[in-house]
């Protein structure tokens, strides 16, 4: 009998991890559709409390998001796979530059939609083939618990500032999902280890978690800076300093970081040098056909021109340089409301401190 190649060696499981190595992925573990049985009551206790602000898209699907059968009735395992993404540079260097704005390390590379659901759909194509059953992948546009989902299966868990923490990537993955209606074998849960610390909680400069494992999206600077539409209330304006897309604050402190390997992360993820350490007066005489121009291929691209100089305007009210008034006047009579008013802020900011 002659014997079975290389590729047919191993359990499916051991298979499919190998295969999910090879397309890039830093981990792949693997949980029952039925792992988290208490995900749909706390994001229902969530979303009462009105903590997701203006993210309506959290309440349409709350009942798919909550329940993976309730979104796919045939699933009957999901794998849960993480993409590292950890910065070679320390994500707090900025903090003290305020002629710079600082852009979540998440969105200084290619869109990472693009990047792990090419992936994805290469792995599903492989363990559709290797079973024979239906499947589906997601990547964080679909009503799916990814981090709850992640922790049941071992990637990690989730910390005090909710967010994923692995012990080999730190903070620094990204995650994607399939669905499947083959049932394979599921590992280990992870369990918490965040023990007494608290350096997220403290490191947050708009004091967004009122207790640990709880966030206030509508205190957080990344919900402030990119899916709050309208002006930012000013009350939260100067704890957002030189943020202008989104914030890494709380997962930049963690302890953890320490076991992640950036010269692992894939490098479709490494930073261009525009994203970077960007300038905000560039950031500030942006129009639209600029803006398209700087972040195509870029996740920043889906806030538009609008929010991005209104987060700028806000940064330079903070910056303290009275350099930035001749175009943050020229901004006051812009065309957006949100960011003229913005500009006319940060002017009697500057002016009042001068």
């Amino acid at each position: 009998m002659n014997a079975k190649p290389l590729s047919y060696m191993g359990s499916l499981e051991s298979r499919l991890k190998d295969e999910a190595a090879r397309l890039g992925f830093a981990d792949c573990r693997i949980t029952h559709a039925d792992a988290i049985p208490d995900a749909a009551a706390r994001l229902r206790l969530w979303l009462d409390a009105g903590s997701h602000g203006e993210m309506g898209w959290m309440e349409e699907r709350a009942s798919e998001r909550g329940t993976p059968k309730t979104l796919w009735s045939d699933v009957r395992s999901i794998v849960m796979l993480g993409m590292n993404y950890a910065p070679a540079t320390d994500p707090m260097a900025l903090q003290s530059r305020p002629d710079l704005g600082r852009i979540s390390v998440y969105a200084q590379g290619q869109d990472y939609h693009d990047i792990v659901k090419r992936a994805l759909k290469a792995l599903g194509r492989w363990l559709g083939e290797e079973t024979g059953e239906p499947l589906k992948v997601f990547v964080d546009t679909a009503p799916v618990m990814e981090k709850p989902l992640a922790a049941a299966a071992g990637l990690g868990w989730q910390g005090k500032h909710t967010n994923l923490v692995s012990r080999t990537a730190g903070s620094w993955l990204f995650l994607g999902a399939i669905y499947t209606a083959f049932d394979l074998q599921p590992d280990p849960a992870d369990k918490d280890r965040c023990g007494s610390c608290d350096a997220c909680q403290r490191a947050c400069p708009t004091d967004a978690f009122p207790a640990p494992y709880r966030l206030d999206a509508r205190r957080c600077i990344s919900y402030l800076t990119i899916e709050h539409k309208g002006p930012i209330p000013e009350e939260l304006r100067p704890g957002i300093g030189n943020h202008v897309y989104g914030c890494d604050d709380c997962l930049a402190v963690c302890p953890w970081n320490k076991f992640a390997q950036a010269a692992n992360a894939h490098r479709a993820f490494l930073p261009r040098a525009e994203l970077a350490a960007p300038r905000i007066a560039d950031l500030l005489a942006l129009d639209d056909a600029g803006f398209r121009a700087v972040f195509a291929g870029s996740p920043i691209k889906r806030i538009g021109r609008n929010r991005m100089v209104r987060n700028a305007a806000i940064a330079a009210g903070n910056s303290g340089d009275s350099a930035f008034v001749p175009a943050l006047q020229k901004l006051a009579l812009d065309d957006d409301p949100v960011a003229a008013e913005a500009a006319r802020w940060a002017l009697s900011r500057l002016t009042t401190r001068a």
